[in-house]
């Protein structure tokens, strides 16, 4: 089979999904490699899949206590083109902000003011549907119907970035919201087939609740689809698209 970026990018947000599924002491470093090793072949078409493996590794690395493999992954990346240096602010990162050599990888990233805003919004999003789904969890507790919600995603940007990094952070976020959605799946399908299983054990369940709790769960999920809708990435107008050197390390505030 001939890879295809495509391909590789399926490939990249199924092995991020299972990271984030199974954590970082699960396979998915090695399906990483394996990104980069065919990205590697694809020329400069693949650059920022290779760019995307390598960031998650050091990502990895640094949560698993290697500053080495996490510096010389980030190394790596950069080397790519990769340019999110709001990652880099994420508390595993910020721990190694005083070595000389993450400083010296940093700094030879660049990235457009274009990308920066999006960067930011979408490591936001990330943490924002992270939140939903913790919220969401919550207002299913006690529901006697039967039905199931799904979290919403937030439509991803379709603008052309001029840096790699945007690219591979879109990717993490997709990654992030189907694995929340798978989860919070799994959760709903236990809750309503439970549910199901006591309505044919006892007999006695409380149709007309079952059926207010279906009305409310449906008015709560057509509003947090349009809430998500209306949070979707806009431009700003007048963003540079010039490459600069990323705000220095520390100087950025990883968005809450």
């Amino acid at each position: 089979m001939i890879d295809t970026v495509e391909a590789l990018t399926v490939r990249l947000h199924d092995t991020l999904v299972a990271l984030l599924t199974d954590g970082p002491g699960g396979a998915g470093a090695g399906g990483l490699h394996e990104v980069i090793a065919r990205a590697s072949a694809l020329g400069p078409d693949g650059t920022w899949l290779v760019a995307a493996g390598h960031a998650g590794l050091g990502g990895l690395a640094c949560v698993r206590g290697l500053p080495d493999q996490a510096v010389h992954h980030l190394d790596a990346a950069v080397t790519a083109g990769y340019s999110d240096c709001v990652a880099l602010h994420t508390p595993p990162w910020r721990a190694l902000h005083a070595d000389p050599r993450f400083r010296v990888a940093y700094g030879r990233m660049r990235v457009t003011q274009a990308d920066f805003d999006e960067l930011l919004w979408l490591h936001r999003e990330m943490n924002l549907m992270a939140s939903e789904a913790r919220t969401a969890s919550v207002d299913n507790v006690g529901r006697l119907d039967f039905g199931v919600s799904l979290l919403p995603r937030v439509p991803l940007p379709t603008r052309e970035p001029q840096t790699a990094g945007v690219l591979a952070t879109r990717v993490e976020l997709a990654a992030v919201q189907t694995a929340l959605q798978q989860a919070a799946l799994k959760a709903e399908f236990r809750r309503s087939s439970g549910n199901v299983a006591l309505d044919l054990v006892d007999g006695t369940w409380d149709h007309d609740r079952a059926r207010r709790d279906a009305w409310d769960a449906d008015d709560l999920d057509a509003r947090r689809q349009r809430a998500a809708e209306a949070r979707a990435f806009t431009a700003r107008p007048g963003a540079g698209t010039t490459l600069l050197p990323c705000p220095p390390p520390g100087s950025i505030t990883y968005p809450a």
